[in-house]
């Protein structure tokens, strides 16, 4: 058979390469979204709900974990579990929240189940901002003379995890502040204040659904030695 007449057999219409085109196009979009691990379906549930930020493995030696993930691998892909938890989560938490999602390995994400209390809003986060040292010379035993002292006025930002900023709060004459947060993980900014060297440095935290924070810590430096 000559040469000129094998390629001509092989030869597609216009039309058909057209066709097997999209086709291989097609395959290659399937494929690309494939869970391929439990780690990776968990990755896919928490993403569906803003209260699941920080949220990590169920850890069975871990006393007190308010919120956490199962996984289970169920048919064609996997079931995972996540639980909040709030009151008194150091004796078991008295109540709790919780959403099953089943994810396949294609992907497809879908919320198959969901029970439990209520979810509060938002919980208060309250800390104190002082200033210190007081006195150049550093004693011991601590000379209750030379505590820092509170800073009125103090600006706090608040950032979400994306470094978006979502509240602000200012402290009192006694130096503390509170203001509530939604369920989220978040860092705590100061801004400058006048008469005190720099800024304070900033304060991760995380607000877990029903617990209140109550004991950030904001340090200015007054700059006396």
């Amino acid at each position: 058979m000559r040469p000129t007449a094998m390629r001509r057999r092989f030869r597609l219409a216009p039309g058909a390469v057209a066709i097997l085109g999209v086709f291989l196009l097609s395959c290659t979009r399937a494929g690309g979204g494939a869970v391929t691990s439990p780690d990776a379906a968990a990755r896919l549930a928490l993403q569906q709900d803003e209260r699941f930020a920080g949220i990590t493995a169920r850890d069975e030696s871990l006393i007190g974990q308010a919120a956490w993930y199962d996984v289970a691998e169920i048919g064609d892909g996997w079931d995972v579990l996540i639980r909040i938890g709030w009151g008194d989560c150091p004796a078991g938490c008295i109540h709790e929240h919780r959403w099953t999602y089943h994810v396949t390995r294609a992907g497809a994400v879908a919320l198959v189940r969901e029970t439990g209390d209520p979810i509060p809003d938002k919980s208060d986060v309250s800390g104190v901002v002082t200033a210190g040292p007081t006195c150049p010379v550093e004693r011991y035993p601590p000379d209750p003379n030379c505590a820092e002292r509170p800073v009125a006025g103090a600006e706090l930002v608040i950032v979400d995890s994306d470094g978006n900023g979502v509240a602000r709060a200012t402290s009192g004459e006694d130096g503390t502040f509170t203001i509530r947060l939604a369920p989220g993980s978040y860092r705590l900014v100061p801004q400058p204040v006048e008469g005190l060297m720099g800024t304070a440095q900033p304060v991760d935290f995380m607000v877990e659904a029903g617990q209140p924070v109550t004991d950030l810590q904001i340090s200015y430096d007054t700059g006396i030695r």
